[in-house]
């Protein structure tokens, strides 16, 4: 079993920057990747980014150059540093993992890009 708690959201304006954090249960060395997902209002669940265990990463086209994903193993934390956000970044941020063929998810939290 594995929790995964996300913080850091909130309301910010166009241009400005975010820094969301996943916290696991266990250690996150255990796990192959671990992932950024965000669901906008009436829209599909989408891949944001990817971090490997090899520490190779993966950006959705949308935030390519914006956003950075990292960990601190010493902390079982992932992050999502998000910057230059635009109101179509606005979402429900959520932290996923997968283990011995179960997906994890965490409990979302809401990213709001506003003036």
């Amino acid at each position: 079993q594995v929790q995964l708690v996300e913080s850091g959201g909130g309301l910010v304006q166009p241009g400005g920057s975010l820094r969301l954090s996943c916290a696991a249960s266990r250690s996150i060395t255990s796990f192959n990747a671990m992932n950024w997902f965000r669901q906008a209002p009436g829209k599909q669940r989408q891949l944001v980014a990817q971090l490997f265990r090899s520490g190779s990463t993966y950006y959705a086209e949308p935030v390519k150059g914006r956003f950075t994903i990292s960990r601190d193993d010493a902390k079982n934390t992932v992050y999502l540093q998000m910057a230059s956000l635009k109101s179509e970044d606005t979402a429900v941020y959520y932290c996923n993992t997968y283990l011995t063929g179960v997906n994890y998810w965490g409990q979302g939290t809401q990213v709001t890009v506003s003036s």
